[in-house]
């Protein structure tokens, strides 16, 4: 098989169970607090929609959402000033060989999803 198709490849079921468990691990982290940043006081307007996780466990990618997108350019680079925090937490929680390096963007599936039901109500 060659090496390129591995990126077609559908997650395992390891990958998305510990991404899930990673996920609700964050929003645990984020309604608890405890942030020197003033961008991430408010945590609990922080939805984390999913994290993904890489074939080798070792990277996760978290896509979080403000409460109506505001701030989400100030709340992205305070979350990831913050990733040690978030791995103190995880590494508590989660028994696993590597800890995965975590990094938050922007999740964009909402406003693409009423991007397309906007253009669906004009036909």
């Amino acid at each position: 098989m060659p090496r390129g198709s591995d990126k077609n490849k559908a997650p395992s079921q390891r990958q998305l169970q510990v991404g899930e468990e990673l996920r609700h691990i964050i929003s645990e982290t984020l309604q608890r607090g405890g942030f020197d940043d003033p961008a991430l006081m408010d945590g609990n307007g922080i939805t984390v929609a999913e994290v993904k996780v890489a074939p080798d466990m070792k990277n996760a990618t978290a896509y979080v959402m403000t409460l109506g997108g505001r701030d989400i350019n100030v709340v992205i680079p305070a979350l990831n000033d913050a990733v040690a925090h978030f791995h103190h937490d995880i590494s508590r929680k989660l028994r696993m060989k590597f800890m995965p390096r975590l990094k938050f963007v922007e999740d964009t599936s909402f406003a693409y999803a009423e991007r397309i039901d906007n253009l669906l109500k004009q036909t």
